[in-house]
């Protein structure tokens, strides 16, 4: 009588497993279900582009994706390089317009000045004072006479 008892157990475990399994799709089915991407159903679906132009896509997409996971490390070093290239540039042509501004200003100082006397770190500071809005150039001129 127990070997009754558990084969009828057994049965009704049975019909309950395959009661659930029809109620539950089965992943295949999830799948088929799955909406498409919205690009997808603007530009091949609505706009009616070729299919060959998807399966480019997908592809290169695919690539990419294989690419960043295979090149990661590099990637994130060339564009921390370029942000940091991006970052000080201001600073680098900043830098370089004011030593231009002197190298000119220490030409213009010593053609149109009458100065033989003075020192080049003299002249250096008088340059640079005339690149920063500094009017002491024509202060010069007013003493020497």
């Amino acid at each position: 009588m127990e070997k009754k008892e558990l084969n009828n157990a057994k049965d009704i475990k049975k019909q309950s497993f395959e009661a659930k399994k029809m109620k539950i799709p089965s992943k295949s089915n999830i799948k088929k279900d799955k909406a498409l991407p919205w690009w997808v159903e603007l530009l091949f679906v609505q706009i009616g582009l070729p299919d060959k132009f998807l399966i480019k896509i997908l592809r290169n997409k695919k690539k990419l994706k294989d690419f960043i996971k295979n090149y990661k490390k590099s990637i994130f070093a060339f564009l921390f390089f370029i942000t940091f290239l991006a970052y000080f540039y201001p600073v680098v042509r900043q830098s370089k317009n004011k030593l231009e501004c002197q190298t000119i200003a220490k030409d213009y100082i010593s053609k149109n000045k009458d100065l033989n006397k003075i020192s080049s770190k003299e002249l250096n500071m008088l340059s640079t004072n005339f690149c920063n809005g500094g009017e002491e150039i024509y202060e010069i001129e007013n003493i020497k006479r």
